[in-house]
């Protein structure tokens, strides 16, 4: 471990001198570069070198210890001693998750996109509820929503909704929320009052650069159409809602929220790029899939992780068993204790891999 923490400090220094380098300076594209990578590596480093000064000064009060004979200073040195030599253990397990490999998409927006599944005009409320707990918690997170496309129901929530969000490390506090999620509560119109269960499908895709998917102006169909939602009268009279169709895969985008044509059928590329880009993350998985180990993961969009259950208000996420009574809570979109349990989770797996199965 500390031979990969050398080598980190090493890179560290390196990219200090760089970024000092006029020919870099001058360069765009290798500022950036250079720049995400040293604050990569930031804390790292930082907690490394607190490790190495924590070290240090073991070795210097055990030196004073052996030379001093005054009572009151060896018991202070003691108690010094002792709270130094606390600290490593802590520090090493803090640097242990530190030099696990960090998803290469952690730090884009998202696309999330949120479809009803089993249960008729419930799941498509409920898909309404989930869109409106996914923007509460972005909100708390000081993220940036906007919705790109969007299918409304005629008893409320959405049969499918898509929304792009916007903010440092996204993908990483949404990526576990892939998944069909599952409610269960007396509907609205249920006179009988019998619990019904009902789905919903959530797919988190991490915003494409350019470098990482090509799309090629052959390779897509755009259509132009007047807007069919609400937007007053300037959005219903042109032509400003755009269908992106890219031609290889059959995908179909559209986005009509914006006025402006320009703005629409920037928003549907996007979401076209994050789509192709996931068709070709999940094909490279697939071939792979029999040797994941992780608990957690990003997982198979099929597989069921999450139930609400309203009548005891408890949330259970099935992947890490955790259940919480908070539903209440956690629909208004307070997720960060189980956000924060299955990042924890993933983390160990990863760290039992690093250690071939111990930590």
């Amino acid at each position: 471990m500390f031979d990969q923490l050398d080598i980190v400090e090493e890179r560290y220094e390196q990219l200090n001198e760089l970024l000092s380098d006029p020919d870099v300076v001058n360069d765009s594209s290798k500022l950036r570069a250079y720049s995400k990578e040293q604050a990569d590596l930031q804390k790292t480093v930082e907690v490394y070198r607190d490790y190495k000064q924590v070290n240090e000064d073991i070795g210097e009060i055990e030196t004073m210890l052996n030379d001093t004979k005054d009572k009151d200073e060896i018991e202070m040195l003691k108690e010094e001693l002792q709270s130094s030599k606390e600290r490593i253990p802590q520090l090493e397990e803090e640097l242990k998750f530190l030099l696990i490999p960090k998803d290469p998409n952690d730090d884009k927006n998202v696309i999330l996109e949120i479809r009803a599944a089993a249960g008729g005009d419930e799941a498509a409320i409920f898909a309404g509820d989930l869109f409106r707990m996914y923007s509460r918690y972005s909100e708390t997170l000081g993220y940036k929503t906007d919705v790109v496309e969007m299918n409304d129901s005629d008893h409320g929530g959405y049969k499918e909704i898509s929304v792009m969000i916007q903010g440092q490390g996204a993908y990483s506090k949404l990526k576990y929320e892939n998944g069909a999620h599952r409610v269960q509560r007396v509907p609205e119109t249920e006179s009988g009052g019998r619990i019904h269960t009902s789905t919903a499908t959530v797919a988190v895709l991490p915003e494409a650069e350019d470098v990482e998917v090509e799309i090629r102006n052959e390779d897509i169909k755009i259509d132009t159409y007047r807007s069919s939602g609400a937007g007053g009268q300037h959005v219903n009279t042109t032509d400003s809602a755009v269908r992106i169709t890219h031609l290889p895969t059959g995908t179909v985008v559209t986005s009509q929220d914006e006025k402006s044509q320009i703005k629409n059928r920037e928003k549907a590329m996007k979401v076209l790029k994050a789509r192709v880009y996931d068709m070709k993350v999940q094909e490279e998985e697939a071939k792979y899939a029999s040797e994941r180990k992780s608990a957690v993961g990003t997982g198979d969009r099929s597989e069921r992780i999450r139930t609400y259950n309203y009548p005891q208000n408890r949330v259970t996420d099935h992947r890490i068993g955790l259940t919480i009574q908070k539903l209440d809570q956690v629909m208004e979109g307070k997720l960060d204790e189980i956000i924060d349990a299955l990042t924890m989770s993933e983390q160990t797996e990863k760290l039992k891999e690093l250690n071939n199965g111990e930590i």
